[in-house]
Order: C-alpha cells, then sequence, then structure tokens
C-alpha cells in the first residue's frame, strides 16, 4: 500500500544536501549589483526541478576540466531566490510567514523559473487569504497579473472586481496608478456604490497624479495646464455621465475644468443646466477627435421633466412588420466551421425573428478573414476588418465543441472606445447539434461593441473578449480570450468563466442579396 509519511524525511534530506558545501557542481550568481548573491547547488536536481534552468544547462554544459558551472539569474532578488531554491529542493513553502510584497516577488519569480505548479497554489493562497490587500492594492496585482498570461487566476480576480466592486479599486490606497484601461472600465459600469460626481472627482484626481506638477486648482491653470489635463483625460472623459449631474454638481465639480471638455459636449451641458425647458438633440455628443459618443440623448415625450435627473434609456421598434416575406438566404458558405444551418439561423436573428419564422433577406456570407488564412493577431484583424460594417464573427474554441460568435452591424474600429448600436447580438453553439445554441441580444447599446486595439472581434465589457494580449503574446491562440460576465448583452453565452484559445474564427460580411 502506497504511503506519503516518509516524505517529510526525503524532504529534509534534501534540504541538508542543499545546505552541504560537499558535492556541489554548479554556482548561480542572482541579482544585480550591489545586491548580488552567490548560491551553491547541483545540477541535476535544478534540471529536473525547473524547465528554465534545464534550458539554461543545456547551453552550459559541465567542462571536463573541472571547472564548475557557472549561470546568472539577474532578474530575480537573491532572498527571493533562496526561498525558490529551498521549495526547489524539499518540495515545500509555508507562504503564510512572508509579508504579502514578497509572495508577488515568489509569484514572479516561480513564473520565470517555470514552476508551474507552484503557479496556481501562490494565486489561490493570495485570492483566498488576502483579497482585503489585493483591494487596496489594486494596481500592482493588477498589472503583475497581466505582464504574463500564466496568472490567469488573478486576472479573473481583477476583472471580476471591476464589474463587480468598482468603488473599492476607486477608494484603494494605489488607485493614483491604476491604469488607463483599468479606469475606463470602472467609469462604465452603473453598479458601483457612488455618485456621478464621486467618480468624476475621483478622475480629476488620477488625471493630477499623472501630471504631478498640476495644481488642483483650476483658477491657476494656464493654458498649457489646461490641455496637458485634457490629453491626459481625453480617453475618459467620453465615458463620464455628466448629464445625470444636478446643476449644483455641474456648476461646483465640472465648470471650473470646462477647457479640457469637447466643444459641443460643454455646449450641450450649459444649455441643458441653464434651461430647464432645453431637452438635448437626439445626435450623439461626440469628441471631436477621438469620435467616442459620451451619451445618446434623446428628445422624447417620454422623458419630459425627467432630464437630467435620472439615467435615460431609448428604444427602438426592433420589429418592422410591414416588410415582406422574401427568399431563402444562398444555400453555400465558404466556412471551416460553421454549416449553411447555422448561417440560416443567423439570418433569422439578424431580421429579429423567430427560428420557425420564414427568412424574409437573401443573406450572402462573404468571408473576409480566416484565422488559419489571414493571422491571429488584433493587429491582422484591424488592418483587415476595421471600417467593415454588417459582420459576423465565427469562433471555435480549441479542445471543446463550442462555436461562439456575435454579429456587429456598425463599423470595426480600433481607437480603444465602444461602438453604439442596439442590434448586436453574440450567440454560442454546440458544434455537434445547430439547435442547441444561446442567443444573446445587447442590453446597453452604449457599450455594444468592443474598439479596443489589443482586442481581435469583441463585445460588451467582457461579454466576449478575443484578446491578443500584451508583452510578447502575439496570437488569440493562447489562452487569452474570455467570456466574463453579462456586462452589456442579455446573458452569458458560455457555462464557464474560464479563459480559452481560439482554434480557428473567421469573419463574414453579410451582403443583403435582395
Amino acid at each position: 500500500m502506497a504511503t506519503n509519511k516518509f516524505l517529510t524525511k526525503l524532504s529534509q534530506n534534501l534540504l541538508d544536501i542543499l545546505d552541504d558545501d560537499e558535492y556541489y557542481d554548479i554556482t548561480i550568481e542572482v541579482g544585480n549589483d550591489p545586491d548580488v548573491k552567490i548560491f551553491r547547488a547541483h545540477m541535476v536536481i535544478l534540471n529536473y526541478r525547473s524547465p528554465y534552468l534545464r534550458r539554461i544547462l543545456s547551453t552550459n554544459k559541465k567542462k571536463n576540466d573541472g571547472t564548475l558551472t557557472h549561470i546568472k539569474l539577474p532578474n530575480i532578488l537573491p532572498e527571493i531566490f533562496q526561498i525558490i531554491l529551498r521549495y526547489i529542493y524539499g518540495g515545500r513553502i509555508s507562504l503564510v510567514i512572508y509579508n504579502i510584497l514578497d509572495i508577488v516577488k515568489i509569484l514572479v519569480a516561480a513564473n520565470e523559473l517555470s514552476l508551474q505548479e507552484l503557479i496556481p497554489h501562490i494565486q489561490s493562497f493570495l485570492i483566498e487569504n488576502k483579497e482585503n490587500w489585493i483591494e487596496q492594492n489594486f494596481n500592482l496585482i493588477y498589472q503583475t497579473s497581466f505582464e504574463n498570461n500564466n496568472f490567469l487566476d488573478l486576472q479573473k480576480f481583477c476583472t471580476e472586481l471591476i464589474s463587480k466592486h468598482p468603488e473599492k479599486i476607486f477608494n484603494s490606497s494605489d488607485f493614483a496608478s491604476t491604469p488607463e484601461k483599468a479606469l475606463i472600465s470602472l467609469i462604465q459600469h452603473d453598479n458601483h456604490q457612488m455618485t456621478e460626481v464621486q467618480v468624476w472627482e475621483h478622475v480629476l484626481k488620477w488625471g493630477f497624479a499623472q501630471n504631478p506638477g498640476l495644481s488642483s486648482d483650476p483658477s491657476y491653470y494656464s493654458n498649457d495646464d489646461f490641455n496637458a489635463l485634457k490629453n491626459t483625460l481625453q480617453q475618459c472623459i467620453p465615458f463620464m455621465k455628466f448629464f445625470d449631474l444636478t446643476p449644483r454638481e455641474f456648476l461646483k465639480n465640472v465648470f471650473p475644468y470646462r477647457k479640457i471638455l469637447p466643444n459641443e459636449l460643454y455646449v450641450e451641458l450649459l444649455k441643458l443646466f441653464l434651461d430647464n425647458d432645453y431637452r438635448p438633440s437626439t445626435k450623439k455628443i461626440v469628441d471631436s477627435k477621438n469620435q467616442h459618443p459620451t451619451k445618446k440623448i434623446v428628445d422624447s415625450k417620454i422623458i419630459k421633466n425627467q432630464y437630467p435627473y435620472k439615467k435615460i434609456k431609448y428604444f427602438d421598434n426592433p420589429n418592422n412588420k410591414s416588410e415582406p416575406q422574401l427568399a431563402k438566404s444562398s444555400k453555400n458558405i465558404d466556412s471551416i466551421i460553421i454549416t449553411i444551418q447555422h448561417a440560416e439561423l443567423i439570418s433569422k436573428w439578424i431580421d429579429r425573428l423567430e427560428n420557425t419564422d420564414e427568412l424574409k433577406n437573401s443573406y450572402k456570407f462573404k468571408l473576409i478573414l480566416r484565422g488559419s488564412r489571414d493571422g491571429f493577431t488584433a493587429e491582422r484583424f484591424h488592418e483587415i476588418c476595421d471600417d467593415q460594417s454588417n459582420t459576423v464573427t465565427i469562433i471555435k474554441v480549441k479542445d471543446t465543441n463550442e462555436i461562439l460568435g456575435g454579429y456587429n452591424p456598425i463599423k470595426w474600429k480600433s481607437d480603444n472606445g465602444y461602438g453604439i448600436t442596439d442590434d448586436s447580438f453574440i450567440f454560442s453553439f454546440d458544434k455537434t447539434r445547430v439547435e442547441s445554441y444561446i442567443l444573446s441580444r445587447v442590453k446597453n447599446e452604449n457599450y455594444a461593441i468592443n474598439y479596443w486595439h489589443h482586442y481581435g472581434p469583441s463585445f460588451g465589457g467582457g461579454d466576449l473578449i478575443i484578446y491578443e494580449g500584451r508583452e510578447g503574446e502575439v496570437s488569440f491562440s493562447n489562452k487569452t480570450s474570455y467570456c466574463y460576465y453579462e456586462d452589456s448583452y442579455e446573458k452569458q453565452i458560455r457555462k464557464t468563466k474560464e479563459y480559452f484559445s481560439v482554434e480557428e474564427y473567421e469573419v463574414f460580411q453579410i451582403i443583403n442579396n435582395n
């Protein structure tokens, strides 16, 4: 009968070998001047415990003249490597005895040395035992987790924290160093326990932190000062809900910074807060430089005497019953993922028909991109698909029978903003059964289409994200894409929130043949 009761003794014997001054055959120089330390170790143990060290040792063969092998690890601190080295020999590590900053450094070092079994263990320890600390030091964990795609558990924790408790990040001790992308995600969410004016105050605080020489009192600003703050906040301002402020809040908190607002937005705000009877125009208020919609404002009898004190939603009639019944779609499709049966069902969804209804329009699915043919990078996607409208994206999830996808009736862009439409939808199929599907239509039209330049075809804030990644990650085929939560669409299209890899994907332009 197998037993583990002798493993403790074995672990201790190996640690004794590490501490012994005899029999070592390699020296390891760790750190950078002036913090450098030399460690003695044994090649056979390092070779079998760390794939990273095995690769280094394979190019540093032991010499026959008796000279010791010597390698350098400049990216790891000596005190952290000592902890890691004892784990390599003894197979044990007690994280509770270290401070949290050291634990994060141990995680990064374990990743560099390819200690794959240690990486999920440390992530779980941090999430389960140090949640409050992570919330107070969100920026450090956020940046660390997204520097390498092996920290998926921490990435998921950060993304869900942004979604469910954005106010905790606003109030974290290191909020001022929050990455711009994360800040924009925070601004977008409606479920934080903060007023819009409080969100604006935090955005200003973040802007001041990016310009250390800038005063918090705008009465002392020069034109250069205003321009500096405007350039810093130009990606954030389009997502601020200024029209939900009271007149007093606008006068006290926004008006002093009027020079950093897009002119058209500022004029509409002035008209609204100076004239109780004024109703904003139906056009979008857009930043002229970046073309980001700040908010879609609609003149309607329904909202009379309510605006600007309540948030408004405008609904177009999704069904036009007057259109005649037309011929069915064409009977072929150039796809290696879906069949004509899938295409016909998607065509019905585009026309907002029931599955049992007869097709109204004859649509051609024109293939404009295929990953295996054209490449699996965000850059390649935007090169081919930007400015293309009426597209359907089809995604085959690696190692599963899942097919995911989405319909975008408007143009693709890569300006790090969002596209507005109330006609988009996302969906999933079981590859083996056409009738097994999930259809999810957009519920927040202001954030329907995601235009972040590191993303491929993506929908909502986290509903369907095809993510290339950063820091050397160059393909969707890495395990980087996800469907985390119902952010802008009605429901989740996957049964799991786990990250996935893209095995193949295709983008079709939908052309009406009638």
